[in-house]
């Protein structure tokens, strides 16, 4: 059994993975009861780790990085299983909440961030005898990044006070809702931070490339865009069906 892309596991000070792998048959009354969370210490015969993975060309490495473990014929005490036999899927949901919304909110910092970069470079750079800013085009780039960040640091926000105030299966559409926004918010803003900074911007001399790499992984991370799309879709026209009446 293969697993990609768990992170820090090339960490030293990793002892312990959590997996989440099927352990009943497909049989199981609830599809959403046939998988479990199982603890499972990083010396136990048969685990490998295989090669760390690079994201987007780029080392990452930093925290443990990403890699490719291998299982073959790992066995632990049933001990180990978390809060139970099929209940992974419940844990899983109990965290992808609030994971979501920690994504959310360091792509509204770091869209911050490079639209501050974005600024100070129009405003120190000149093409055809004017600073940057003063091209209607790159004005209107600072405009729409600011109304960006702000719009969904409201509804991170709202989001936020959703899950405090009415749990994470009552909130799913907000989460859902800023997850998707989040992200391709902040890819917009670091790429027009990035086409400010000319060739510059996709150096090493600036942060910018590599967040935006970090940034363009939200969109995959923690459920894809097209998946928080259909169920934003699902419980949209099930409130209005209801409020019709149809």
């Amino acid at each position: 059994m293969l697993f990609f892309f768990p992170p820090g596991a090339g960490n030293p000070q990793c002892k312990v993975a959590i997996v989440m792998c099927r352990s009943a048959s497909q049989d199981v009354s609830s599809r959403h009861g046939q998988h479990s969370m199982i603890l499972v210490p990083m010396e136990t015969p048969g685990v490998k780790l295989v090669r760390p993975l690079t994201v987007f060309g780029q080392d990452d490495a930093i925290h443990g990085g990403h890699f490719e473990v291998h299982f073959e014929n790992v066995r632990v005490p049933a001990s180990n299983i978390l809060l139970g036999e099929g209940r992974g899927f419940e844990i899983a949901q109990g965290r992808l909440g609030p994971g979501r919304l920690h994504h959310c909110m360091r792509a509204v910092g770091a869209a911050e961030f490079a639209l501050e970069l974005l600024c100070r470079r129009a405003a120190s750079r000149e093409t055809f005898g004017k600073k940057l800013y003063q091209h209607e085009v790159v004005s209107h780039w600072i405009a729409e990044c600011r109304l960006m960040i702000d719009q969904t640091r409201l509804l991170t926000l709202h989001a936020a006070q959703a899950l405090d105030s009415l749990g994470g299966r009552a909130a799913r559409r907000q989460i859902a809702m800023i997850k998707v926004s989040a992200a391709r918010m902040a890819c917009h803003v670091l790429d027009c931070a990035i086409q400010v900074h000319g060739g510059a911007g996709v150096s090493g001399d600036f942060p910018l490339a590599q967040m935006y790499a970090y940034v363009r992984t939200l969109r995959i991370a923690d459920g894809p865009d097209e998946v928080h799309l259909s169920s934003i879709a699902h419980l949209e026209l099930r409130d209005q069906l209801k409020k019709a009446k149809l």
